[in-house]
């Protein structure tokens, strides 16, 4: 028997035994024993990939309606929710941003102004760029565009310390920086999704921002200091240049630029310009949208348009069912009870000061994401911490936020995230270097993302 095989024999036999116990022994409803069974299944092909993630995502959504926890209309709107929408958007923005390769420019323009007369400062600026750029385009492409930068600045030099500092910083950072903003990574919108079903209302841009980038402003220098600690250049180290312009790159800067400003000023502040305008219809997946067709009429300037169907096609459509997947699991906890029961479970956790729960959770999070999807764990705890967050009579966003901010902050393990297996490899960093350094990291960002989410959602 292959592994595939034997996993997905151990996941029937878990969901049986799920649905039993849950059943016979807690003596649950059938609504809440199914619930419970049909999680088991998917989360644990999620976590072996038993089956690829966007076949095992197709699980809940099929399964639900068969044993009368959602009708099928519910959980085919898993499929049909703005934030699958959002995400869809956003996926085809960055593929133009990075066919025209303004991404690359604007790394060699923040750069340029940080300038590079020693370690700390290249670090920085490395850094800095990087959590730019991974705000708004993925974590990986970010790392795959200044990856050859890097390589190249760590060409300049023989101290070895300061090459692994480096490629660690351009990881970390692009992990980091993908909190910041809604579309910045996965696990953010699965927030966003799972925060509406409970809450009823949505999160928005600004909302999320007050909280997130004070965490990358105070993150990323501190991570710097630490990584650059005791290395001082002998030499000085020369920045790659850039060309000129091209057309192609400025045109999509135009309207990158104003789609993060419709999506960061629509409900905020006064009402925001869909207010103003009164066009409250509008919302984050109609902007992603209006800036995808923007794109896809707009010369690049050499004869075709920014954004070309062959382009835009490859977009990570398995990703989209996965978070599908998620939103139908998040359905059926609240639709079946499960959400209320499992709420009950962390009520003990309100014997604790808030802050070390938050503590607990956090760094917990941070070092389960080592060894698992972030994406399949934000998927699988933010219903369960929403829950937990009623129970113990808190604002749900005081739990979720440092949790799935938590989940994008594995720095231990190449296989952890793929910026860290980007760099890794290079060949030029070691599993060794890695786990030295993340190990202080997560502990230092999952105590910051704890304390700046307890001041701002206080």
């Amino acid at each position: 028997m292959n592994n595939n095989n034997k996993h997905i024999l151990i996941g029937v036999v878990l969901c049986l035994v799920a649905y039993l116990a849950s059943r016979y022994l807690w003596l649950q409803p059938d609504t809440i024993s199914f619930t419970l069974a049909i999680t088991v299944i998917t989360a644990y092909f999620w976590v072996t990939e038993a089956l690829p993630i966007p076949l095992t995502s197709v699980i809940p959504i099929g399964l639900f309606p068969f044993v009368g926890v959602l009708t099928h209309q519910q959980a085919a709107s898993s499929l049909g929710s703005h934030v699958i929408v959002l995400l869809m958007g956003a996926f085809m923005l960055a593929v133009g941003i990075e066919k025209s390769g303004v991404h690359r420019r604007i790394a060699f323009a923040i750069l340029k102004v940080i300038g590079g007369d020693s370690a700390l400062r290249i670090i920085f600026a490395i850094m800095a760029t990087s959590s730019i750029l991974s705000m708004w385009i993925s974590n990986t492409a970010t790392v795959v565009a200044l990856l050859p930068v890097v390589l190249a600045i760590c060409a300049s030099t023989d101290d070895n310390r300061f090459k692994i500092a480096l490629l660690l910083g351009l990881a970390y950072s692009a992990s980091l920086g993908g909190v910041g903003t809604l579309i910045g990574t996965p696990p953010n919108v699965i927030f966003a999704s799972v925060y509406e079903e409970f809450a009823g209302e949505e999160y928005g841009f600004i909302r999320w921002m007050k909280v997130t980038v004070p965490i990358i402003v105070i993150s990323i220098p501190l991570m710097a200091l630490w990584l650059a600690r005791g290395i001082h250049l002998s030499s000085a180290i020369h920045l790659p240049k850039c060309d000129g312009w091209s057309i192609a790159e400025k045109r999509v800067l135009v309207i990158f630029a104003l789609v993060a400003l419709l999506w960061v000023f629509r409900k905020e502040p006064l009402g925001g310009w869909s207010q103003m305008l009164d066009i409250n219809t509008v919302g984050d997946s109609s902007v992603a949208l209006l800036g995808v067709l923007a794109m896809a009429i707009t010369s690049n300037g050499k004869g075709g348009r920014i954004l070309e169907w062959q382009d835009a096609k490859e977009i990570p459509w398995g990703m989209l069912l996965l978070f599908a997947g998620g939103i139908c699991i998040a359905k059926a906890f609240v639709s079946s009870g499960l959400s209320e029961l499992l709420g009950q479970f962390f009520v003990a956790l309100g014997t604790l000061p808030v802050l070390l729960s938050l503590f607990a959770l956090a760094i917990g999070v941070s070092f389960l994401t080592e060894i698992t999807s972030n994406t399949a764990t934000a998927t699988l705890m933010m219903p369960i911490i929403a829950s937990a967050a009623i129970a113990l009579n808190l604002p749900i966003e005081l739990l979720m936020i440092p949790v799935v901010i938590s989940c994008s902050c594995a720095f231990c393990l190449p296989v952890a995230t793929a910026p860290n297996s980007i760099v890794f490899a290079s060949g030029e960093v070691s599993i060794k270097d890695m786990a030295k350094q993340g190990v202080a990291l997560n502990v230092l960002v999952a105590s910051i993302v704890v304390l700046v989410s307890f001041y701002f959602l206080t």
